[in-house]
Formats: C-alpha cells, structure tokens, sequence
C-alpha cells in the first residue's frame, strides 16, 4: 500500500469518526476505562483530545481526582516526550502541550488512532510519533475509540507496534 492510499485511509476514517462522535459515548467509553484494570494502575499517559478524537479531557479529570500520575506528550525537537501534567501549556501541531517537564515512562498509554483492526494495530495519523515513543518506552498500549473505528484488516510496516486493548463505548477488546 502506497502512502498515497493509506493518507486516502486517513481521510475516510476521518470522516466517519466525526460522524460517530457523541458525548455519550465519551461517557460510556470514559465508564469502560474506569472499570478496566488498566484504572487500577498509577501512571498514565493521556494524549490531549483534539477534534473528533474521543475526549479526554474528563479521563485526565477522573485520572487527577483519583491521585494517578497523569503525564501527557510533549513534543521536542521532532520526538514525543511524556511530561507531568500541567495546566500550563503551549499548542503545537495544533495540540496542547505543558510548557516544559522531563521525559518520564508510564504504566499505561492512552492512544489516539483513527481506525483499529483485528490484531490491535492502528492507523494513526502518519507522524510516528506513537510508534516511535512505543519503540522506546514500556508500558500497556491502549487506544481509545468508538467502536465504528474497527477495520478488518489495516496496513502496517515494520516500525508498527500494536496495542494491548483498545476501549470502546461497548467495553475493553485485549489483543495477544
């Protein structure tokens, strides 16, 4: 598959997840996260939800009022970082980012994507910044999605990592 095919991939998926988006399923997807075990961990990597994305912003919340750690990405000099959470933030790429912190690791990584298939690979959007940061850091991968997002079959390189589950608003899907 060219890259032209799997940017036409994007754009479809793009537009189906902005067509499915609701703020009950956030909910319901928000539900499914606190009732995992991924919840009964300590450290958290949350990716800041922008667009059409499934919302974050009140996992971060649920994260914070329960005294997890709670670390979101930073992007520096092209490679993305996990700093402490602060309220202090600048936006790059669109994205808001804390202003400043040091790279640290997390037990479970919060994913975006726009589509996932059978085997927990994603599509993501193209920069390879996930798979980059999966490449060199630990911890349990886990997209958040609305269940319209799941593909058969996605194509992939040899740099893709797949994910350990993936949470939906019909509950947690683990890949082996």
């Amino acid at each position: 598959m060219t890259n032209h095919d799997k940017q036409l991939l994007r754009a479809q998926f793009k537009v189906l997840r902005k067509g499915i988006k609701s703020h009950g399923k956030d909910d319901a997807i928000l539900e499914n996260f606190l009732r995992s075990p991924f919840f009964e961990r300590t450290s958290f990597f949350v990716y800041r939800s922008v667009g059409s994305e499934v919302d974050t912003l009140n996992v971060i919340d649920a994260l914070l009022n329960a005294g997890k750690t709670v670390l979101l990405p930073r992007i520096e000099n092209g490679e993305m970082l996990s700093v402490p959470y602060s309220e202090d933030s600048e936006t790059v790429l669109g994205i808001p980012q804390p202003k400043s912190g040091k790279d640290c690791s997390a037990e479970v990584i919060l994913t975006p994507l726009l589509a996932f298939d059978s085997e927990g690979f994603r599509l993501g959007y193209g920069g390879g910044y996930y798979d980059k940061y999966f490449a060199k850091h630990g911890g349990l991968r886990v997209g958040l999605a609305y269940g319209g997002q799941a593909a058969g079959s996605l194509p992939r390189n040899e740099f893709d990592v797949p994910l350990h589950a993936v949470i939906t608003e019909a509950g947690v899907r683990q890949f082996t």
